[in-house]
């Protein structure tokens, strides 16, 4: 308890309320900057999309073997950044783990968008995106059906599932935050913050059933952390392409899900807090716990990538060792190394506290381990080159396509997670003034 109230906000309840919602008045020029970048961004992957409608997917950099390419790795990157939030949010929830009240927030929000932003992934996979609905499983008249052993439709599945319970646990999170941000405001902004906030007054009853709810939430989106990503690493492990064919695959992409998402949490939060000025609510505390997450799962991945050269090496099996022994010195090889410097080597820097309290060093760090979980899930696509017959051998091709979508989709994700950031509090009011200890009156006080 004493090491909890020694990080603890040095505020008052009232003071933690008139900080949170300053972040919602005028933005700064950093703020401006960040949100036409991201509209920009947003818009080359838009531009790229209609000239995929106009031409077709012959664009993109669809190469046989290799007919998932950038795109589908991309999908898998979005879905993992997702489940930190989740992870943040629901599961140190459940565990009443005090540095998490002041991060959750930004990571509930990312989830949301990250999983908004892998849903588009597979529609634009398909081709036709003008029939996506035929991925539903709905009654028609046509008598077709979806084919249930179609990864995509377990796509279909794990995103709206996602989606649902995350935007769900967001939502209910909000309620007495906006209540507290209507009571600030004036004009048409206390009208609409007071029809978001759906009647919320404080009362105690209010609360005992608020509370009983978002503990039930929490206990049900805690499974998402591991079914989730668990099913979309099937779409690969269920394969019997080498290389894929493992049952280490559902706890290896869980934990490099895990690790990716905190990944991208400390490359939203640690601009943000500077740009809304919230470095006294978000401290170097909270990023050294984040630090030690990121190790953690850091350190499992580096222990899966080990284990699937030995695996491969002991089992004797020439398409295997092939296989591995591509991605290490192929054609591809930067991609490889790439995977295995940044998300292996770079993460080990955390065991020394002055670099997970260095804000800087993180910050550069966070970027390393996106850019090496991004490369993890192309070189798992990228082993659809290395089939068992060498006449069918390629690799990936990527076009200009790729690139822009891939573009697109940061712009996409990035535009929503600053509007929301200018909207509503990325920082949870009422839990933070929970931790805060109550004033006493002085000895001899009347």
């Amino acid at each position: 308890m004493t090491a909890m109230l020694d990080h603890t906000p040095k505020m008052t309840h009232a003071e933690v309320t008139r900080d949170v919602v300053a972040t919602l008045q005028t933005p700064s020029r950093g703020y401006y900057l960040a949100l036409f970048g991201a509209i920009g961004l947003f818009l080359v992957g838009l531009g790229t999309f209609v000239m995929l409608l106009k031409e077709g997917l012959g664009l993109a950099g669809y190469n046989p073997p290799i007919f998932w390419s950038v795109y589908i790795t991309t999908f898998v990157f979005w879905v993992g950044i997702g489940h930190a939030g989740t992870l943040i949010s629901a599961i140190l929830f459940l565990f009443r783990s005090p540095w998490r009240t002041a991060v959750y927030r930004s990571t509930e929000a990312m989830t949301v968008f990250a999983v908004m932003t892998a849903g588009l992934f597979p529609i634009i996979h398909i081709g036709r995106q003008w029939i996506f609905y035929w991925l539903l499983p709905y009654p028609n008249q046509r008598w077709l059906w979806p084919n249930f052993k179609s990864p995509l439709i377990w796509d279909v599945f794990a995103i709206s599932t996602y989606l649902t319970v995350s935007t769900t646990f967001l939502i209910v999170g909000l309620v007495p935050d906006i209540a507290a941000v209507r009571d600030k405001m004036s004009g048409w902004r206390k009208k609409l913050y007071g029809a978001l906030s759906i009647g919320w007054t404080g009362a105690d009853s209010q609360w005992r059933h608020y509370t009983r709810g978002y503990v039930y939430l929490a206990a049900l989106a805690t499974p998402l952390v591991l079914s989730v990503h668990s099913v979309v690493s099937w779409d690969f492990a269920m394969s019997v392409i080498p290389g894929w064919h493992g049952t280490i695959f559902a706890p290896y992409f869980v934990a490099g899900a895990i690790y990716s998402g905190i990944g991208m949490v400390m490359t939203l939060v640690i601009p943000l807090r500077k740009v809304l000025k919230i470095e006294h609510l978000i401290t170097e505390y909270h990023f050294d716990n984040l630090s030690k997450l990121t190790l953690l799962t850091g350190s499992i991945l580096f222990y899966a990538y080990t284990m699937e050269y030995f695996v491969a090496w002991y089992s004797g099996n020439t398409f295997e060792q092939t296989t591995f022994w591509m991605r290490a010195f192929g054609p591809m090889w930067w991609g490889g190394w790439t995977m295995i410097i940044c998300n292996g080597f770079v993460s080990q820097l955390l065991w020394f506290k002055k670099i997970r309290t260095n804000l800087t060093a993180l910050f550069v760090i966070s970027i390393f381990i996106n850019i090496g979980m991004w490369f993890e899930r192309f070189v798992i696509i990228n082993s659809l080159g290395n089939d068992f017959l060498p006449y069918a051998w390629g690799r990936m091709n990527p076009t200009w396509a790729d690139w822009g979508i891939l573009a697109g989709s940061f712009g996409w994700f990035g535009m929503y997670f600053l509007l929301f950031a200018r909207t509503f509090p990325v920082v949870a009011i009422q839990e933070l003034k929970e931790i805060i200890p109550m004033p006493r009156r002085k000895r001899g006080a009347h």
